[in-house]
């Protein structure tokens, strides 16, 4: 028996989100089609990846979830997948975000748009001074004492970043800055890719009462380029950890921080109260140091979530604003820094867990898991050695369900792409072939949808057992050309130093566009910021 979701007109959905009760909004259409147009109080949870997606985002069973999509068709889906997953409040947005559009209110284009306008507001509000690429070259050139700081986690900054630039993240800036400039009259400069983290970053040291002068970057990583400056590939210049002084410099200046805006900090037995209540109220536990420290030795319970991502990237963490937030680390800085930003873009109640709070157990490595559906999965497995047998003979077709990002860089030779929630369509695309072996880059969104592949197909399907990173493994190739697309690559939002065609085009489109975002925020009025 096909289960009834309710159905929400906009007006009734604004007025929820407005009303500051717990509600997590989820969108679940792929993520090339959410930037074109979704609403901002939205997360993005693709229909393709929702079992996986939506645990962290939605820990509470029982929050009232609304879903978004066009036309009500995929949120129909996902809604069984959630209701099959011990979720017991479900709706879905009538008509969709055209439905939305037509009762008047606003649609955003982009991603992790809540925390993009937030950089801007920060900007205009607090008036964060900024350097132009060519005045900046111009003063190192001359020999000024400059420290230039990119503010993205290391993967961003090696792909491509400024030369010169040392790597300290967003979230790493007030711990590791003092270490990092030469003397008190020493000029910083935070970069990021675009505009976001060179604005928070640089006023996270003003903030911190920083003594040197600091500037972000104008337009960052993309201003760089299109000022006709050349670019640095490979960069792996990394902000050293305090020193000791330097330590109790950011000890006091993330307590400071953390007083100013009135961020509580709570004992281990606030927490035990706080997660023995947490069917009731939503609770987030997020460890926000850097991911190897956390793999190092974290606390059961807890997430990871870098502090400059969580700010960076709010929306892909956090769902249900709220809820409650505790964020942890072992020195306070990092939490109290973080819990700052989070309090000003409008969450009501973030805790920092006191740093000395005991800890009777740590746990090692990534934090476990939760993936809906993912125990009744029946999906027969090959291994990699056996599928490569297959594959020299024709006797099979290897169909990826990774990102087309991950795709291109490099799939199994002759893999096809598809989007899981598009095999309705799509998968008449694929050719003919004795048997399908699904992939994935772990292999655990490939076992979920063996099922859905071999219904729309017809055809025996197997799953790639460790998915592509166990043929890696297991010392076997892999192929970026040629490309065979089944489904239309939609399923992500190419960076525009990602595009292949009007690059240039691209970052003058979304530098305009990050500007054009606070009064759009402003109309809307959906995310509070508190500034």
């Amino acid at each position: 028996m096909t289960t009834a979701f309710a159905r929400l007109d906009a007006a009734t959905l604004h007025a929820r989100l407005t009303a500051r009760a717990e509600i997590a909004l989820l969108d679940v259409r792929e993520e090339g089609v959410f930037a074109e147009r979704h609403l901002l109080a939205a997360s993005n949870a693709p229909l393709s990846r929702l079992e996986r997606l939506v645990p962290p985002l939605v820990p509470r069973r029982a929050t009232p979830i609304v879903l978004v999509d066009e036309d009500e068709t995929l949120a129909a889906r996902a809604a069984g997948v959630l209701a099959a997953g011990g979720y017991t409040d479900i709706a879905i947005l009538a008509g969709g975000v055209s439905a939305w559009k037509a009762a008047g209110f606003e649609l955003f284009a982009g991603v992790y748009v809540p925390s993009k306008a937030f950089g801007e507001v920060v900007e205009v509000t607090y008036e964060t001074p900024h350097i132009d690429a060519h005045a900046f070259e111009a003063r190192r050139k001359a020999g000024e004492n400059i420290v230039l700081l990119d503010s993205r986690p290391f993967d961003e900054y090696s792909w491509i970043t400024i030369p010169g630039a040392v790597d300290c993240p967003c979230g790493e800036l007030v711990l590791r800055v003092r270490e990092s400039v030469p003397s008190d009259d020493t000029l910083v400069v935070v970069n990021c890719g675009g505009r976001t983290r060179s604005i928070i970053g640089a006023q996270i040291l003003i903030d911190a009462g920083l003594p040197n002068p600091v500037v972000s970057l104008k337009n960052g990583t993309q201003g760089w380029h299109l000022a006709g400056l050349e670019v640095e590939r490979g960069a792996n210049r990394v902000a050293p950890p305090p020193s000791s002084p330097a330590h109790d410099w950011a000890r006091q200046a993330a307590r400071t921080l953390a007083s100013r805006y009135d961020i509580p900090t709570i004992d281990a037995a606030t927490l035990t109260r706080f997660e023995a209540e947490r069917d009731t109220v939503t609770l987030y536990r997020f460890d926000v140091r850097d991911p190897a420290e956390f793999r190092a030795g974290h606390r059961p319970g807890f997430l990871s979530a870098p502090g400059g991502q969580l700010v960076q990237a709010t929306d892909t963490f956090i769902a249900v604003r709220q809820g409650r937030i505790v964020l942890g680390d072992t020195d306070g800085v990092r939490a109290r820094t973080a819990a700052a930003w989070l309090h000003r873009m409008g969450f009501d109640h973030v805790f920092v867990l006191d740093e000395a709070a005991p800890l009777d157990v740590i746990e090692v490595g990534d934090a476990p898991e939760t993936v809906i559906g993912l125990a009744d999965d029946e999906a027969e497995t090959i291994e990699p050695a056996a599928l490569a047998e297959l594959l020299a003979r024709g006797d099979a077709l290897v169909v990826d369900l990774g990102s087309t990002r991950h795709y291109r860089a490099g799939h199994i030779p002759g893999a096809w792409f598809a989007i899981r929630a598009r095999f309705g369509t799509d998968a008449a695309a694929l050719p003919a072939a004795p048997l399908i072996v699904l992939t994935s880059p772990d292999g655990i969104i490939a076992r979920l949808a063996a099922r859905e592949l071999a219904a729309a197909t017809g055809t025996p399907v197997k799953v790639l057992a460790g998915g592509t990173t166990g043929w890696q493994a297991a010392g076997l190739p892999l192929a970026a050309t040629p490309e065979h697309l089944a489904s239309p690559p939609e399923d992500v939002l190419l960076k525009a130093f990602e595009r292949r065609e009007k690059r240039e085009d691209a970052m003058r489109d979304y530098l305009q566009w990050e500007l054009d975002l606070v009064a759009q925020v402003r109309r809307d009025g959906t995310v509070p910021f508190r500034l």
